[in-house]
């Protein structure tokens, strides 16, 4: 049973700036318009955003689970959906999302089938005692810890069309930006709010 998890960040009527609002979309689109930006949702994390997911993206958004789901568990499950350049319900999300762990995003210039079944290869992991787990790297508070840990082929597993992995850091003023250069990770923090000097 997938329980969901109500565990604080900002209330649905506290919203992020314009400002940095307006740099993650900096980095989710640097050239302008493009079909490459997308989000993997954690919907667990909080009731909302299966409502938020129907009301932004329509059936926009592909469940990372394999086959028919009961309703309970489509409420609670990981989702792929693709963002779209300067459209007023992706930015809705996005003040939603941001700084409340609600997921990761992702630039990929594949299909939506191909990068869905690249994500959902590693949706289940075993433990030392071969026990079957779900591994949760789409919260960024896992995945952020996770990706500076793997070695080469680890890395060419879970990048595989994925160009880059972004997300908020611990301090959501700041987005972490996930590379893979074949050799090694390449991990980039961007500032999204111009912090003036003391």
């Amino acid at each position: 049973m997938t329980q969901i998890i109500e565990d604080g960040g900002r209330s649905s009527g506290n919203t992020m700036s314009a400002e940095v609002l307006s740099r993650i979309e900096e980095y989710l689109w640097p050239k302008g318009y493009s079909r490459d930006a997308w989000m993997i949702v954690d919907a667990a994390r909080n009731r909302r955003i299966f409502e938020l997911l129907l009301e932004c993206f329509y059936s926009q958004h592909s469940c990372l689970f394999a086959g028919p789901i009961a309703p309970e568990l489509q409420v609670a499950a990981p989702y792929l959906v693709q963002l779209s350049y300067d459209d007023k319900k992706t930015r809705k999300f996005l003040q939603m999302a941001w700084g409340n762990s609600w997921g990761v995003f992702v630039k990929s210039d594949t299909k939506l089938e191909v990068l869905r079944r690249h994500l959902r290869t590693f949706l289940l992991v075993r433990d030392e005692d071969g026990n079957q787990l779900m591994f949760r790297y789409f919260d960024p508070r896992i995945l952020r810890v996770y990706l500076p840990t793997c070695r080469v082929g680890e890395l060419e597993m879970v990048f595989g069309p994925i160009e880059r992995f972004l997300m908020e850091d611990e301090v959501p003023d700041t987005l972490l930006d996930f590379s893979f250069d074949k050799r090694q990770l390449v991990t980039a923090r961007r500032e999204l709010v111009e912090h003036l000097p003391a």
